[in-house]
């Protein structure tokens, strides 16, 4: 039997009449969830955003990584691996349209781990596969997510 959990998220942007042409308008806001501090969010700079806020590319993307550390810890913890560090600096690349609509065609992330147990590297490595399988993230995306992995001890 499948577990359903419900997750709520507010949003609030507000014209700030900056710019004197109906076609130009502020791309910043809020992100509101319950118990958190406030997220302030705009546009990616290369779609005309403030580039010191974060972006809904960044958060998708970060999204990912998170949940594919925290799948990878599990099924490490699953195998007797103990795992010393997780490092990952992970890139999506989006494709924009001509009309202007876009989508994520590829994200590959670079997990970086160190363990403990020498003859468990293989394995180690491995699992990041069954990470892949288990991130609630990755399954609900429609492009592939490769990884890269590497391990030390």
């Amino acid at each position: 039997m499948a577990f359903k959990h419900l997750f709520k998220t507010a949003l609030n942007w507000t014209s700030k009449k900056e710019h004197s042409s109906l076609k130009s308008y502020s791309k910043s806001h809020q992100i509101k969830i319950e118990g958190k501090p406030v997220l302030e969010v705009s546009a990616a700079k290369a779609f005309k955003g403030d580039p010191s806020l974060y972006n809904p590319e960044d958060l998708l993307l970060s999204s990912l990584v998170s949940c594919h550390m925290m799948s990878y810890l599990y099924v490490c913890s699953q195998n007797g691996i103990e795992v010393l560090e997780y490092s990952d600096n992970a890139e999506a690349t989006l494709e924009v349209s001509p009309d202007g609509s876009g989508r994520f065609v590829e994200v590959r992330l670079y997990p970086k781990i160190k363990i403990s147990n020498l003859d468990k590297v293989e394995l180690a490595l491995e699992l990041h596969h069954k990470a892949n399988q288990l991130c609630f993230i990755a399954n609900s995306c429609n492009f592939p997510v490769l990884h890269e992995a590497s391990c030390e001890i």
